[in-house]
């Protein structure tokens, strides 16, 4: 996929911007949003040029889903076909929020939108910024991570701006997010509601509403999701997760300019070694909401990044799933002491 052209004078605007952010939707361009999850990259997901401008504004590949947002349940059948009992009563009581519901597509939603699958991602983000300009666009509208493929997921606007300045017209500033990771996506197209990625909907709480609830496993041949098939979140510097604050610090000595990033447990046992820390926080949500901000502060001062390994610890599994892409999965194991 080559390059495009960076034709534009990319502006960050505030809600004063709504009706502008509006127009560019309908009128087939591109308006980087807020949620509260990341920032999302927009444009009209029954256009198909628009859409198509999405996937060449990040270098996406075009097998990998777009999630499409809607202001209100009221317009999933916009949307969606054959729509359960089920769907209406996860939204019911988790949106507008982070989660992603997968069904059935209607005919008429373009196939580039979901990646040639013939089902759809859904939902209703919490911001009132994001779901007016929604409805001012009068379109449903498709949205990944408003980020170049591959990298750190943007958490303000001025992290949108670093990778698509240049790339798309106009950024609209709700702040920081207050999530911090991308959206559950739970899929009710087969056999069991099935989590495809994971996030700060959990897979117990699901489960309140649908009963038995799975998460996803084995290869992912086709994803069904954004977030499954590729390597993601991934800082401009080496990056490596490890289990032992122990192992963590003598790896970040061992490096020269380098820093441990993980909850306050984690980080203040590493400092005791003499390494440089940052500290996420000490609980799940605190770490997973200042994640994504914190590797991107830290690529531009710091030359190698390790980061807590949250693998088996409780409340982290969505966490453990986004950094354990951002360092591709290499993983200092905790040596017997």
């Amino acid at each position: 996929m080559s390059c495009p052209e960076m034709p534009f004078d990319t502006k960050i605007k505030g809600e004063e911007a709504l009706d502008e952010a509006a127009e560019i939707i309908r009128g087939g361009g591109l308006v980087a949003f807020p949620t509260e999850t990341v920032y999302g990259l927009g444009a009209d997901a029954f256009n198909e040029d628009a859409v198509e401008s999405i996937f060449l504004a990040k270098g996406r590949p075009q097998d990998n889903p777009l999630i499409v947002h809607i202001p209100s349940k009221e317009w999933l059948p916009r949307v969606a076909k054959n729509v359960p009992e089920e769907a209406y009563l996860l939204f019911e009581k988790f949106s507008p929020g982070p989660l992603t519901i997968v069904l059935p597509k209607i005919d008429q939603l373009p196939l580039i939108t979901t990646a040639g699958l013939q089902t759809v991602g859904i939902r209703i983000p919490n911001s009132k910024i994001a779901r007016e300009m929604i409805a001012r666009a009068g379109t449903p509208v498709a949205a990944p991570s408003a980020n170049r493929s591959g990298r750190v997921s943007p958490t303000t606007a001025p992290d949108v701006y670093e990778d698509m300045a240049g790339r798309i017209p106009l950024i609209l500033d709700g702040g920081s997010t207050d999530v911090g990771i991308e959206s559950t996506v739970v899929t009710l197209a087969g056999e069991l509601p099935t989590v495809l990625r994971p996030g700060a909907v959990t897979i117990e709480m699901l489960s309140e509403v649908l009963g038995k609830v799975v998460n996803h496993k084995g290869k992912v041949v086709v994803a069904e999701a954004p977030g499954m098939k590729y390597r993601h979140y991934a800082p401009v510097v080496p990056c490596v997760g490890a289990e032992d604050p122990a192992d963590a610090a003598k790896k970040a000595l061992s490096e020269g300019n380098a820093v441990v990033i993980g909850s306050s447990e984690f980080v203040g046992k590493a400092e005791t070694y003499g390494c440089k820390v940052i500290d996420l926080g000490s609980t799940p949500e605190e770490c997973m909401n200042k994640a994504f901000r914190t590797l991107r502060v830290a690529e531009k001062r710091y030359d190698f990044l390790v980061v807590e390994h949250f693998e088996g610890k409780s409340g982290y599994y969505a966490l453990n799933n986004r950094l354990s892409k951002s360092y591709g999965g290499v993983v200092i194991r905790k040596k017997p002491r």
